[in-house]
């Protein structure tokens, strides 16, 4: 008698039906995970911080920013809020950095101060790089930076000159106390500068960036002669020619008496180039 043998039984394929409910389900608590996760304090700004800035105010930048606690954290943008804060002509650049969970990290770079002017009602203002004007509220503040005088208020000019002083190191204008246009026919941008050891610099904006640095050797070699003022043109080349005496002392006068006037508001730094603001037309 033969011995039957088991059969074997073979596993039955899986039905397309099954697999679709493991997926749907799948996707279910996918789904749901999200959902209370989006829910969650988890997915919100908890908190932003703002750094760097010196002349504009937080609020402001926070007002640019368009962010708030609350907000979902990853609808938010960094080259969005970034375009937002730049658009703030006194920002130079900005760095915005989000920190899961919940932080944004702001850090801006203003423009840096250039110069300073006073404006219709005497108050010192700043100059930033970019032509930026900022109120100088703190009492006693030293200028130690150029006065910008004559200027028109929104002045072209004045923009680009601000530029250019803010590409030079700032230690070559140590010595220049005053800037103020002086354009001719062959030089629209011809400026003269005003110097605190009596010397009336004669250039333009294009110049600036080759003349200035020789500015200062070019003067201690005239002190080195005995002269001590004079007017020093520095354009395709360079000249010194001497003040008239009369006029010079009519300088002398009238700088003096601005100085005493500024100095009532605030401490400003010995107007040199004043005392010789009358060398020959050009």
């Amino acid at each position: 008698m033969r011995e039957r043998l088991p059969v074997i039984k073979q596993d039955k394929p899986r039905t397309r039906s099954s697999r679709k409910l493991l997926v749907f389900l799948f996707l279910f608590f996918i789904t749901l995970l999200l959902i209370l996760f989006f829910q969650s304090s988890l997915s919100k700004v908890t908190e932003v911080t703002i750094d760097g800035q010196a002349l504009v105010a937080e609020e402001q930048i926070r007002h640019a920013a368009g962010i708030v606690p609350g907000d979902h954290f990853f609808s938010v943008s960094s080259e969005r809020v970034s375009s937002q804060i730049k658009a703030l002509r006194m920002i130079e650049s900005v760095e915005v950095n989000k920190r899961f969970p919940g932080r944004i990290d702001i850090h801006v770079k203003e423009f840096p101060k250039v110069a300073y002017q006073f404006g219709e009602n005497g108050q010192v203002e700043a100059l930033l790089a970019d032509g930026s004007v900022v109120p100088v509220t703190m009492q006693g503040a030293k200028l130690d930076m150029p006065i910008l005088s004559g200027w028109s208020k929104d002045d072209p000019l004045k923009t680009e000159l601000c530029r250019v002083m803010a590409s030079l190191d700032r230690a070559l204008f140590a010595d220049v106390s005053e800037i103020k246009p002086s354009p001719s026919h062959s030089f629209p941008d011809r400026i003269k500068m005003y110097t605190r050891t009596q010397f009336e610099v004669i250039t333009t904006v294009e110049f600036l960036p080759q003349k200035i640095p020789n500015m200062g050797t070019f003067i201690a070699s005239l002190r080195e002669n005995q002269i001590t003022s004079g007017v020093l043109t520095m354009l395709l080349a360079d000249s010194h020619a001497p003040f008239p005496p009369a006029e010079s002392q009519a300088g002398t006068k009238k700088s003096t008496d601005a100085s005493t006037k500024q100095g009532s508001k605030t401490t400003v730094p010995p107007q040199g180039g004043k005392d010789v603001k009358t060398a020959p037309k050009e």
